[in-house]
């Protein structure tokens, strides 16, 4: 596996909440950040447009579990692991630090899907070159992939 992939965020005022601690929910605002990053790092989006058909990424499951608080101005470092390619999904994990201290870890799953004729989504099973584009990042002895 290569190195985690990493974005750095800082905190701005207007993620917190009156307490100055960055507001539960931007959490997800960071990771669906981090994901996009990556996927733009390897010529990829979550969401493009080949001809009639619109293609991407949309969420299935979503968590985090908060270890301390962030807090407005604080630079947080988040790293983005590959935890699985399945036939049809991507699940990712987050995982969040300040100056190398743990603040939370974050999922998301998400299922590949295109759009229909009638705009209907439809899962579809994720192909050869975006599994190739994603390998590298994924976490472990990269036999947890389902091919």
């Amino acid at each position: 596996m290569n190195p985690p992939f990493t974005i750095q965020k800082r905190v701005e005022f207007g993620d917190t909440d009156m307490a100055g601690i960055a507001y539960f929910p931007n959490f997800f605002r960071y990771m669906e950040t981090a994901e996009t990053d990556l996927l733009h790092t390897l010529g990829i989006s979550v969401s493009w447009k080949e001809g009639d058909t619109r293609y991407g990424f949309p969420r299935v499951s979503v968590s985090c579990d908060y270890k301390s608080p962030a807090r407005f101005e604080d630079i947080l470092d988040i790293r983005v692991i590959v935890e699985e390619i399945g036939r049809k999904s991507i699940r990712y994990r987050f995982e969040f630090f300040r100056q190398e201290q743990p603040i939370a870890v974050g999922k998301i799953t998400t299922v590949f899907c295109r759009n229909d004729a009638n705009h209907q989504m439809i899962s579809c099973e994720i192909p050869h070159w975006l599994r190739e584009k994603l390998q590298p990042h994924l976490e472990g002895d990269n036999n947890n992939s389902h091919t």
